[in-house]
């Protein structure tokens, strides 16, 4: 007989635990080894093919005419504000110089009526009433003398009936001189006066339309550019439906290109990014992911490595910084993204546009 079966029994079970426990921890190490391999074989950067892209700027004047001088030529630089057309302006100067006249002629109007009757004006209304007077005074003094000869029987009533005739007209006579004396004296009405200002509102717009076109005879460079194409040439007819020239934007500039769904999670904005250039072996320009579309879309034609042929890919730019005008619209190059110490907003504003 067994002295100790209770220490017998619990031998196996003590076994089980331990096998159990040696399993979990080789299942751990197992995981540890197979996450850290997965690690290392993680790329430390992304490539990517793109191509250059840039914006571009048609410029047509805003105004129908024949184009006097276009100094601009293709290739050339020219900076924001830059005169790089002209139209003739001869019809459009003339149209100037009518409407300031005009606008010149309704403003001493304004300032006539503004300024009310001259002294020499109020003067001749009281002369005028003053004349008036003395014309009914005249005319009352014949009506009485005529009343007493007809009521002797000297003269005939008609007589009478023509003195009261003149004595109402001097009366009405002297009445319209006070009146005048009146409106003279309160100078003009002040919706006169209102409306000879709107009337010079009104001019001073045409003068301001008609220098805006003369000045829209002139085509300016709307920012820093490259002349790509002269559309017209001197002695064309040009109108807001015909572009001039055309103007490539030297920034910002950009990679378009497109990256798989898979890699979504391992880039963000503000990346520091690097651009290569077969025009530029052993040359890397900075540059800085600034933009990812929410929507996905098939892998365009011009991307041709095998593995994103058939995939929904993602567009995105990535922002060429300040020294990299040597790259082309068009030009196929390939981007490298670090994806280590790397983080969102990682670019410097030094480089960001």
């Amino acid at each position: 007989m067994n002295p100790f079966p209770r220490l017998a029994s619990t031998m196996p079970l003590r076994k089980r635990l331990l096998a159990v426990l040696l399993i979990l921890i080789v299942l751990g190490a197992a995981g540890a080894w197979l996450a850290l391999r997965r690690h290392q074989a993680l790329p430390r950067q992304l490539t990517l093919y793109g191509n250059i892209d840039l914006r571009q700027v048609q410029l047509a004047f805003d105004a129908v005419g024949r184009i006097r001088e276009l100094p601009a030529q293709e290739g050339q630089r020219v900076r924001k504000g830059d005169v790089v057309a002209r139209l003739d302006d001869a019809r459009l100067r003339d149209a100037l110089q009518r409407a300031q006249a005009a606008l010149q002629a309704r403003r001493e109007v304004l300032a006539r009526l503004r300024a009310g009757s001259r002294p020499q004006e109020i003067a001749e209304a009281r002369a005028s009433l003053q004349a008036a007077q003395a014309a009914l005074d005249n005319a009352r003094t014949l009506w009485t003398r005529q009343r007493g000869l007809v009521e002797s029987g000297f003269l005939p009533r008609q007589s009478l009936d023509n003195a009261t005739e003149a004595l109402r007209s001097a009366r009405a006579g002297r009445e319209r001189a006070a009146q005048a004396l009146s409106l003279t004296l309160q100078g003009s009405r002040k919706e006169d006066v209102a409306a000879a200002a709107a009337e010079v509102s009104a001019d001073e717009a045409a003068v301001a339309l008609a220098r805006r076109q003369l000045d829209d005879a002139t085509l300016r460079a709307p920012e820093d550019a490259v002349v790509e194409n002269r559309i017209l040439e001197v002695g064309d007819m040009a109108s807001p439906q015909a572009p001039v020239l055309t103007l490539a934007l030297r920034d910002p500039l950009w990679v378009r290109a497109y990256v798989p769904e898979r890699e979504l999670g391992r880039i963000a904005p503000g990346m520091h990014a690097s651009i290569h250039s077969d025009s530029y072996p052993g040359q890397a320009f900075a540059g800085w992911v600034g933009f990812i579309s929410p929507t996905a879309e098939f892998t365009p034609r011009q991307v041709q490595t095998s593995e994103l042929r058939t995939e929904l890919v993602y567009r995105m730019r990535v922002y060429a910084c300040a020294g990299a005008d040597r790259l082309r619209l068009g030009m196929p190059v390939t981007v490298t993204v670090p994806l280590h110490d790397n983080p969102a907003g990682a670019a410097s504003d030094a480089c960001r546009r």
